[in-house]
């Protein structure tokens, strides 16, 4: 090897140790920070899926109460923190509620756990419209139903329907028969409705 090939390793070897004399705190400072970041994110990730199953077992053993209870397990379910699983304990609740004829009850449980989530909200205003319609309160749920999905349209039919309304119930199944899936056991349900009203349902084409 060349005497200049030797100079020039020294010289880069030299280079790179006062480069990390000067620079290796903070290289080392770094990589701890960076294993410290993942360190961190894994210990939140466990903590997140600890509370998980500790919110699944809590509305497991409201469920598990409502099964065995009843309507005495309404207390279980108010203790629930709020969110998704206090909302699909208040929909058990409340339909327990509901087949014991209590429906000021069931609409209490159901307005107490509305949920945020869109989906799931559309359902509990459902829920509370049928029972209102139910305890002659059809004047209320016409009120709140604004939805233009085939089950609300539906349930506004039931509501005018129950007020005397056959006209606009009429028109209500109507669009609400266009919005159904064909073939489902609910279009039958709500073609007979229509056809209570006047309506006369469209005939399926034969090919």
């Amino acid at each position: 090897m060349a005497i200049d090939e030797i100079l020039d390793e020294h010289e880069q070897s030299r280079r790179v140790q006062e480069w990390l004399r000067r620079n290796g705190g903070g290289l080392i400072g770094g990589i701890l920070l960076g294993l410290a970041a993942v360190g961190g994110w894994k210990w939140w990730q466990q903590r997140q899926a600890q509370a998980e199953m500790k919110q699944a077992d809590t509305f497991q053993a409201a469920v598990d109460a409502i099964e065995r209870d009843g309507i005495k397990a309404a207390g279980r379910v108010q203790t629930l923190p709020a969110g998704v699983y206090r909302s699909l304990a208040a929909l058990r609740l409340a339909k327990t509620q509901a087949d014991a004829r209590d429906n000021a009850a069931a609409i209490a449980t159901l307005r107490s756990a509305m949920p945020t989530d869109t989906a799931l909200k559309a359902i509990f205003e459902r829920r509370i419209a049928l029972l209102q319609i139910d305890s002659g309160k059809a004047a209320d749920a016409l009120k709140a139903l604004d939805g233009t999905d085939a089950a609300t349209l539906e349930l506004r039919g039931d509501a005018q329907f129950a007020l005397g309304q056959v006209d606009a119930a009429r028109e209500s199944y109507r669009k609400s028969l266009a919005k159904a899936e064909v073939g489902s056991p609910q279009r039958r349900l709500l073609e007979l409705k229509y056809t209570q009203v006047g309506g006369v349902p469209a005939q399926p084409q034969t090919p």
